[in-house]
């Protein structure tokens, strides 16, 4: 199965306009742009498998190919990743698409591996997204930006079958502090997805939902047209997942990579 990873990248971020381009300190001393990083995330996946960043600005497009990126421009006109990968099908050659957003530099590669493996074993499937149990640290960090009125990462949740259900901004579950269980039934949705070409096509079909547009979550429009959404658990191994979603969580992915 032929896969290509594209890395979607916007400089209009509302939340945080000129985001790829924010710099992170590496435990060397040194510093690397978002993109970068992201870009060497996605390098870190085993496989043949073919890399681009697909974004519509210029600043974005000369950053990548300094460092030796393949870029595919797409219209500004994309108002998520999804539809940016969608602009990008007729630009590449691929059985499936991994859509690894911009600004996840932290995503271990097995995660994509997992998605990749559960496409091809599940040939009816046609998105798969990884969902992550959250551990006390990522809890708290939810909770702490819900407490701030910052929109932090986002939480999802499924069936039995490992169907979406719901994604929000919000934490849930709700759970009583209070009453904290051991291991905690919180999933982290980790922004990674895998398409096949015709669902990236359906969706673009399908115009922005009402719930898509009040959580501003992209893959709410699968659920809302009824398509099924198989969520991969994956297990961080150790490792700290966080995205880089407003400006307080530069420090903290500077933090891990202190560590690392």
């Amino acid at each position: 199965m032929k896969t290509a990873i594209l890395i979607p990248a916007r400089y209009a971020s509302s939340r945080y306009p000129g985001k790829p381009l924010a710099r992170l300190r590496q435990s060397d001393g040194s510093s690397k742009t978002l993109i970068e990083m992201t870009w060497d995330a996605a390098r870190a996946v085993p496989g043949d498998h073919a890399i681009y960043v697909a974004t519509d600005d210029d600043r974005i497009r000369t950053a990548c190919e300094g460092f030796g990126a393949t870029v595919l421009m797409t219209p500004d006109t994309a108002r998520n990743g999804t539809e940016r990968c969608a602009a990008a099908l007729d630009q590449i050659d691929a059985d499936l698409i991994v859509n690894l957003q911009g600004d996840a530099p932290l995503t271990p590669p097995w995660f994509i591996t997992a998605l990749i493996e559960r496409m091809a074993e599940d040939r009816d499937a046609a998105i798969a997204t990884p969902v992550l149990r959250c551990d006390r640290q990522t809890y708290d960090m939810f909770i702490e930006d819900r407490k701030a009125d910052r929109v932090g990462g986002t939480t999802a949740v499924f069936d039995r079958n490992y169907h979406g259900l719901y994604f929000s901004k919000e934490v849930l579950p709700f759970i009583d502090r209070d009453k904290l269980p051991d291991p905690i039934p919180v999933f982290h949705h980790v922004g990674v997805y895998a398409y096949r070409p015709d669902a990236l096509r359906a969706y673009m079909a399908w115009p922005e939902g009402e719930l898509e547009r009040r959580e501003g979550l992209e893959q709410l429009r699968f659920l809302e047209n009824g398509a099924k959404v198989a969520c991969v658990e994956v297990d961080a191994r150790g490792r700290v997942f966080w995205e880089l979603n407003n400006p307080a969580d530069v420090t903290r992915i500077e933090a891990v990579l202190g560590k690392s």
